[in-house]
């Protein structure tokens, strides 16, 4: 049976963490070092994991114990922010959206013009967590691009938003690339998928004769590529939100496509649902179609 955590386990690890000292944690907690640390080496004890080192200068955490206290400051964050909601839920109508940090200044953009009058609660997260979350009811939809890549737990039904193609950017100074796919041969080539398929998309970069490096998100891959002058693969909406005047958007001489999906409990929320075209086209950059005449 995995070990589970208490509010006060969290609180205790991230006033330690942020205090650097279980004294300084145990005063602001309003309890004894010694009650402090006992509890401390119990919680180690429970999750088989040292969370931080103790001497006579203070508490220095383990990365085990830098990860449990980011969790820890994120999970008390939201408890925190639930009375507030509570109250707002009750004033307008709501709906709790989440996305991955590369899609989150595209979708919640989208978000707050499509969706006039509703509030929206943000959450970033990956893409595993977000659709548990959804499974779970903590979050009404969620914006990945994960979804037909991954075991879906049971009643989530997925809507899919739009495909961008894999493009390559070519920034100023760059100089010319020959055609074909060995146009990148020996040129170093900054990369972002942003799904499942990042492993693929290297070894394709890599058979091409590239040196491909992972970029970190979206607009950081861009803006990389400009500053050194070289190639960079990302999905064609990346361009169009990120891109510069300056950039020469060409296809990828490697195959690939970037798919987004909504994931909702079914039926779904009903504002999401009915947004969801107008919300595609933001997200991805392109203008909507037009009805056909009846």
């Amino acid at each position: 049976m995995r070990p589970r955590l208490t509010v006060d386990d969290l609180m205790l690890v991230e006033s330690v963490s942020r205090h650097g000292s279980v004294g300084a944690a145990a005063r602001e907690l309003l309890t004894t070092q010694p009650s402090a640390s006992r509890r401390l080496a119990a919680l180690e004890r429970r999750l088989g994991v040292t969370l931080f080192e103790r001497d006579t200068t203070g508490a220095r955490a383990t990365p085990a114990g830098r990860e449990l206290a980011r969790q820890a400051a994120r999970l008390l964050s939201e408890l925190e922010a639930v009375p507030a909601r509570i109250a707002a839920a009750v004033e307008a109508p709501s709906v709790s959206l989440g996305t991955i940090q590369a899609l989150a200044p595209m979708v919640f953009t989208a978000a707050q013009i499509e969706l006039e009058g509703i509030r929206v609660q943000a959450e970033v997260d990956h893409g595993p967590v977000l659709i548990s979350e959804v499974a779970q009811g903590v979050l009404d939809a969620a914006i990945v691009t994960i979804a037909d890549q991954s075991v879906l737990p049971r009643g989530v039904r997925v809507t899919e938003l739009g495909v961008s193609p894999l493009v390559l950017v070519l920034p100023a100074g760059a100089g010319p690339l020959p055609r074909g796919r060995r146009g990148l041969k020996a040129r170093e080539v900054v990369y972002s998928s942003i799904d499942l398929g990042a492993e693929r998309l290297h070894a394709a970069l890599s058979e091409a004769g590239a040196r491909p490096c992972p970029g970190l998100t979206l607009e950081a891959t861009l803006r990389v590529a400009r500053h050194r002058g070289i190639p960079a693969v990302v999905p064609e909406f990346a361009a169009r939100w990120w891109g510069a005047a300056t950039d020469q958007v060409l296809p990828s001489p490697v195959a690939g496509t970037i798919r987004l999906s909504l994931v909702a409990r079914s039926p779904g929320p009903p504002s999401l649902l009915a947004a969801h075209p107008a919300l595609a086209a933001r997200v991805l950059g392109v203008p909507e179609r037009p009805a056909d005449d009846e």
